[in-house]
């Protein structure tokens, strides 16, 4: 594995689900409200201490539905005035309903790249996951964020049977020294034995705590944790710890659930190429088995902003409502 040669600790890798930033069952729909809280809320928790300085918008392009590009250098002024001092973050999002689509009804994560429905497929799934990306990049950056989208494709990630073979964080961690905010995202890449699949973000965010080390990792998605079943059922409890053992196996210890062997149940919906909450669990207990907390919480609301801005690193109170994963050692 690559050594870390960051200047200084990364503090959160955030994690931005699908479902919590698109509107799942509508092709290539962004949710904006929740992007926009929760681009809001990225930077109240990146800002270091208690700031009054301006923020500088950084979309400078063209917007649909708007007459005006929003800043302009002259602007600006004193630009003392908006010097803010950001934390280091880094961001991933997933697909939700862009990509998601176009690789299942291709076939792109199951491999066979000399298919032409595969090729085209490929293609499309590109178009689709890096839109989204440019999306969720400007949204950051009308917010002030210094963001980056980096496309793990395009920097060099590839897999073989779909385990990550190769993954140049270079830019990555020059990105971040260099005082901006990488934002990867679920891609398509070559796979050395299939030709082809679908790297997903949660497995993309794995890597990274491996070779970043943060302090902490969140997983915003569209419900407030991981359940025992899924949250539709009436019944569904929210399981508020998980802990991971030496072995990677992991168990609920709040609640106490009647049997302590019951299985969690899992639902993956029909297009999700990536596995859905299953993967996000594997990977959250790997990342715990680092050392590293995770926690998992509903988008836009105040329990991701309190996860995200470090609040629940010393302990978790009662009326916080999420899942937080940690190692037993």
């Amino acid at each position: 594995m690559e050594e870390n040669n960051l200047n200084q600790r990364i503090r959160c890798i955030v994690k931005l689900g699908g479902a919590a930033i698109t509107c799942k069952n509508e092709l290539e729909k962004i949710n904006e409200e929740n992007l926009e809280t929760v681009s809001s809320q990225l930077r109240q928790a990146m800002i270091l201490g208690s700031c009054s300085k301006k923020v500088i918008g950084m979309d400078w392009s063209k917007r649909d539905g708007v007459s005006d590009i929003s800043s302009s250098l002259g602007d600006f002024g004193d630009q003392g005035q908006y010097n803010v001092d950001f934390s280091r973050f880094v961001v991933v999002h997933g697909a939700g309903s862009f990509g998601h689509f176009q690789a299942s009804k291709s076939g792109v994560h199951k491999g066979g790249l000399q298919q032409p429905l595969v090729k085209a497929g490929f293609v499309a799934t590109r178009i689709s996951v890096t839109t989204l990306n440019l999306e969720i990049v400007r949204a950051l950056a009308r917010e002030g964020i210094p963001s980056i989208g980096m496309s793990p494709f395009a920097c060099g990630w590839s897999t073989s049977k779909r385990n990550v073979a190769s993954a140049d964080l270079l830019g990555v961690t020059k990105a971040i020294d260099s005082g901006f905010i990488p934002v990867l995202h679920g891609d398509a890449v070559f796979d050395d034995s299939l030709g082809c699949t679908i790297l997903s973000g949660d497995v993309i965010i794995r890597r990274l705590a491996e070779h970043l080390r943060p302090e902490y990792v969140v997983f915003l998605t569209d419900v407030l944790g991981v359940y025992d079943r899924p949250p539709t059922d009436p019944n569904a409890v929210l399981l508020r710890e998980i802990v991971v053992d030496e072995d990677g196996k992991w168990s609920v210890v709040n609640p106490a659930l009647q049997s302590m062997n019951k299985q969690v149940e899992i639902t993956v919906a029909a297009h999700d190429t990536t596995g859905g909450m299953e993967t996000k669990i594997s990977e959250a207990a790997l990342i715990a088995k680092l050392g590293i907390d995770v926690y998992i919480v509903k988008a836009a609301t105040s329990h991701s902003l309190r996860a995200m801005s470090g609040e629940l690193r010393r302990n978790i109170p009662d009326d916080w409502l999420g899942t937080v994963i940690r190692f037993s050692g």
